[in-house]
């Protein structure tokens, strides 16, 4: 698995990428918790997620976002994470011309994240949305979302309440053209203590299910 360097927009970004060897293959994004919570890269379900999608031949890369590791910059409340993602996703494409779909995936803060970022990017047409805080983060700006994905918490998260994921949960679930599947682990906390295989186990089940066809509704292709 390659380390790599590549330009970001406050300067280099620090990431591992892993090139899929079909030429074609769809790419996946894999964007960490809160920079200033001990969130990186290196995360074990952000490192789970990215051989999750890599076994699966997807063209995969993870970053640490600006002021983390080896990546410049500082934190900057969300605006210029998004910024870094946009140019992740730039650098993977630049790589691979060829691919013509890709997916993204975050847990906790990387999720508000991936999906302001799945609101800018046509290409992406699935997520994977990990115990997102529509308590602590603006998610109206998913007028419409999208795309159909994954939201997976937990039902003793207190970093993120089960309440208030619900709610967002009911008001995607209000509009046409997409599928959003949710998924609720008994006992689950924020962290997934004790709880992180079954939760890539209900990753890696969807993701399967949305491979073979299931799970969203056919749309047309947004116009990049």
């Amino acid at each position: 698995m390659p380390e790599v360097i590549f330009t970001g927009p406050a300067g280099r970004l620090e990431g591992r990428y892993q090139p899929s060897k079909e030429k074609s293959a769809p790419i996946a994004i894999v964007l960490h918790p809160h920079p200033q919570f001990g969130g990186t890269m290196n995360n074990k379900i952000v490192y789970d997620l990215f051989y999750m999608f890599q076994k699966r031949d997807f063209t995969t890369l993870r970053f640490n976002f600006r002021g983390i590791g080896r990546s410049q910059g500082e934190f900057d409340h969300g605006t210029g994470e998004l910024s870094d993602a946009a140019a992740a996703l730039d650098w993977v494409q630049s790589l691979h011309p060829d691919s013509k779909s890709c997916w993204v995936a975050g847990y906790s803060f990387g999720s508000w994240i991936g999906m302001q970022l799945l609101m800018r990017r046509p290409e992406i047409e699935g997520f994977i949305s990990i115990a997102p805080q529509p308590n602590t983060y603006d998610f109206s700006f998913l007028a419409p979302c999208p795309s159909s994905g994954l939201i997976i918490h937990g039902d003793a998260d207190k970093v993120a309440p089960p309440k208030d994921v619900q709610a967002l949960v009911d008001k995607l679930h209000t509009q046409k053209g997409i599928t959003i599947t949710q998924k609720t682990l008994p006992g689950a906390n924020h962290f997934f203590a004790n709880d992180a295989d079954l939760l890539l186990q209900e990753c890696a089940d969807y993701l399967d299910r949305r491979l073979a066809g299931e799970l969203s509704d056919p749309r047309p292709k947004r116009l990049r």
